[in-house]
């Protein structure tokens, strides 16, 4: 049993710091709730053993001051529906009068949602003095924001001093995600195949240098695949390139041998004539791309080449999709690697997906409940994956 789930919250106020930084429309519109929903069980359970929520987040990147925009007031309505009609009051500051008495006034049951962290430049600081203000609002800290654990902002780890260690934990999706991302780190069985796309080697250099030292394979997708094919003497036509990393795809392909390790590249690529939705589309050997052509999925043989890879493995690690999988003609590859990592799963391997392109891949294809850990980390899982410490983990374990 967890701090957490073990931890009677009756006649408590806990101070809640959550990831609702969702992405809003024109309207204000949530399109995607997904970091709301994924904190629903946390705030449940407290309401449940009748104890009451204070809840504070950010919302995208004001830079100055207070704006509409950024208002956390637009998720208010939302949240009271996905909590079943629980009252949600809201405070128009994160601190100061207003803050203080609304949270001092909350009944057993009842929530109450902070406004915008980042209206103040102290938050991002990591400002002290700040830091114990929001800390009055509460007797017990919860982090239950994995995606800001990465960052050592006021609310996220500087808070945590001024909580004794058993009025301070983590809610139930820094739980899971922290145990997740352990269980690929530090406890995979073998063969464990790391998946690894996106559109540059340079943002995978540390994550992939990690895994060397835990994978058995790594398949490398996406645009910074033609940078490795590149790097090896192969013809990539106008596909995605980082011309000042030609080395280092090299360096770690000499690594990966010298460690056993099996890197694969897509055998073919499906080919464009030209970045968009209406392209003309055919297919080439990855290293064979013709001149004016670009490389924007993995083709048919890499598909089954990737799959069966997958299908063998008993940890898997998913981070970036295949292919422009946002165009319909560009999907197929990455659609290929959610299927064989359901299959994986369903016979019995261990799978985690993270960063948000893979996540909005497993997502849109309807295989979210098909894996067996969706992260909703982002910055913060490819951190943990690179080997760093989390400001936001250690301040809750010191």
């Amino acid at each position: 049993m967890s701090r957490f789930t073990e931890h009677n919250f009756k006649g408590q106020k806990a101070l809640i710091r959550v990831d609702f930084n969702v992405p809003l429309d024109a309207s204000f519109t949530i399109t995607d709730d997904t970091r709301m929903r994924a904190t629903i069980p946390t705030i449940s359970k407290i309401l449940a053993d009748g104890g009451s929520v204070i809840l504070m987040s950010h919302l995208g990147r004001p830079k100055d001051g207070p704006t509409d925009k950024y208002s956390l007031r637009h998720l208010v309505n939302h949240l009271i529906k996905l909590l079943n009609g629980a009252t949600v009051k809201f405070a128009d500051d994160c601190i100061g009068a207003e803050a203080y008495e609304k949270s001092a006034a909350l009944q057993p049951g009842e929530v109450l949602l902070l406004e915008n962290l980042r209206f103040y430049k102290e938050e991002e600081k990591g400002d002290t003095a700040f830091a114990e203000k929001l800390s009055k609002l509460g007797n017990v800290y919860v982090n239950d924001a994995f995606g800001t654990a990465h960052r050592a902002h006021a609310s996220t780890a500087v808070i945590a001093q001024f909580f004794p260690g058993e009025k301070k934990m983590f809610g139930l999706v820094m739980e899971g995600e922290v145990s997740s991302a352990d269980k690929v780190m530090n406890q995979s069985q073998k063969p464990f195949t790391a998946i690894i796309g996106g559109a540059k080697v340079s943002d995978k250099i540390l994550i992939i240098e990690n895994l060397l030292e835990r994978a058995t394979d790594i398949i490398i997708g996406g645009g910074m695949a033609y940078t490795f094919m590149k790097a090896k003497g192969g013809k990539i036509g106008s596909s995605l390139c980082e011309m000042d990393r030609l080395d280092t795809a090299l360096e770690l392909l000499q690594k990966a041998e010298a460690k056993g390790v099996c890197i694969h590249l897509p055998a073919d690529s499906v080919i464009a004539d030209k970045f968009a939705a209406d392209a003309n589309v055919s297919t080439a050997p990855s290293n064979d791309i013709p001149d004016g052509w670009m490389g924007l999925d993995i083709g048919e043989n890499a598909c089954e080449q990737f799959a069966n890879c997958i299908k063998r493995s008993k940890t898997i690690l998913w981070n970036g999709p295949m292919g422009v999988f946002e165009m319909e003609k560009f999907q197929h590859g990455t659609k290929m690697m959610a299927t064989a990592i359901a299959a994986a799963t369903q016979s019995g391997a261990f799978s985690l997906v993270g960063g948000g392109d893979s996540v909005a891949a497993v997502n849109q294809f309807g295989f979210a409940d098909k894996v067996s850990y969706v992260s909703t980390g982002g910055g913060a899982l490819l951190e943990y994956f690179e080997g760093k410490v989390l400001p936001g983990i250690a301040a809750i374990n010191e």
